[in-house]
């Protein structure tokens, strides 16, 4: 009988020594980019789901934005589609594009429904519905098509759904002013969200630990950085050219307004809460 004693002890110590943070964050929106990974295993799928429900039960307001690149890959060889990728980034052209609009629509509801068996009434919306988000164009060194940037976001629909007690899971498109639909990164639609509404935290999940100096030295791991040492970090050229735009959606996102942005293992069970709720933490917080 002692070990299921102690159990229940270290257990009720770890709730206890969790208050302090879940008082801080008690009313406070969390941005949750959720992808990689954590988004293809099911044991995985289910400790965020779980996770992101405990958050909304303890009062803090979680908001998904949610990628489905792999999905968008897999249907698009079914289809006939050869997936093609310039730097890093989907060229999309116009049945891409509605075979992604169509992709992001199913993983969106699944996602609801999942929160929704978890306890937590949520509602799957894309930056098309209420005015949420409107895009331009992407341009750069090439021509990615139908890929977009967000040019603003309106809170309104995310905040009538919290109010309304249901967490909102957000699909990263966007039209333009013509109605043109775009396929936007889900890292800088969490950023942009995160900015105008005002978020406590950003956490992204990604499929590292975090953030390394040397990413072939495991020792380097930075548990956080400033806004300034992670800028010269980028500009050192020590990051993967995969984690650059994860660094510079996180700096964005703080610089706008967020107290806080983290990069997370999204492959670590429960990483959301050990992030939030503990002071070892299981990413790179960026202040």
């Amino acid at each position: 009988m002692e070990t299921p004693q102690f159990d229940a002890a270290a257990r009720a110590q770890i709730i206890s020594e969790a208050l302090p943070s879940i008082q801080k964050l008690h009313g406070q929106t969390v941005v949750v980019k959720y992808g990689g990974a954590a988004m293809l295993d099911d044991d995985l799928k289910s400790a965020v789901m779980g996770d992101i429900a405990l958050l909304h039960f303890v009062g803090i307001r979680p908001v998904v934005v949610h990628g489905g690149g792999p999905e968008i890959s897999a249907l698009c060889q079914k289809l006939g589609i050869a997936p093609n990728f310039v730097q890093g980034m989907r060229v999309t052209d116009a049945e891409t594009m509605r075979v992604t609009e169509m992709v992001l629509g199913q993983i969106g509801k699944g996602i609801a429904h999942f929160l929704g068996d978890k306890g937590a009434p949520a509602v799957s919306i894309s930056g098309k519905d209420g005015n949420l988000m409107r895009a331009r164009k992407f341009v750069g060194e090439a021509d990615w098509g139908f890929v977009g940037e967000i040019e603003r976001v309106d809170k309104n629909l995310i905040c009538t759904l919290q109010e309304g007690g249901f967490v909102p899971v957000i699909q990263p498109i966007a039209p333009d002013d013509a109605g043109q639909t775009y396929n936007i990164n889900a890292d800088l639609a969490a950023a942009a969200i995160a900015r105008e509404l005002g978020a406590a935290k950003l956490l992204l999940l990604t499929d590292v630990a975090g953030v390394y100096r040397d990413f072939s030295d495991k020792s380097s791991l930075i548990a956080e950085m400033s806004v300034a040492q992670s800028e010269e970090l980028m500009a050192s050229g020590a990051l993967s050219t995969g984690m650059i735009p994860k660094v510079r959606c996180a700096v964005e996102a703080v610089r706008g307004g967020g107290a806080r942005a983290h990069i997370v293992d999204g492959r670590a069970p429960h990483s959301l809460l050990i992030e939030l709720f503990t002071d070892a933490g299981s990413g790179t917080m960026i202040y």
